[in-house]
């Protein structure tokens, strides 16, 4: 059991939002879409599990950065499908600038020689 977790990453609250938002930016989907999206634009390292995924779909969409409409599949199945919204744009926008900031702060502490060389 523990093997299973050993390169399993937990994604912060934050960070997830991140990449549902960037995710539907590039078109609607439904939830496990979402899912699998996130794992195949990331090698196969990030897996999210609908226990973290559906709580921050709703909790977007009660912040109004995504939509969501019932559709049926094409296995005619009833799915609900989630879109970005304008309001998201601009979230994921935020979002993505603030992730920049982050990365390169830890960058910096991880490598300082770097960062002084840049100076």
């Amino acid at each position: 059991m523990k093997e299973r977790y050993r390169n399993r990453i937990e994604l912060l609250q934050g960070t997830l939002d991140l990449l549902v938002l960037q995710t539907l930016l590039w078109g609607p989907q439904h939830g496990f879409g979402i899912s699998r999206t996130i794992r195949a634009n990331s090698g196969e390292l990030l897996q999210v599990d609908a226990g973290s995924l559906y709580p921050a779909l709703h909790r977007l969409e009660k912040q109004k950065w995504i939509g969501a409409d019932w559709k049926i599949s094409e296995n005619k199945q009833e799915v609900k499908v989630y879109r970005l919204t304008a309001a998201g744009r601009k979230r994921l926008t935020e979002e993505r600038t603030r992730w920049e900031q982050i990365s390169d702060a830890i960058g910096g502490v991880l490598n300082p020689a770097k960062k002084e060389g840049a100076s």
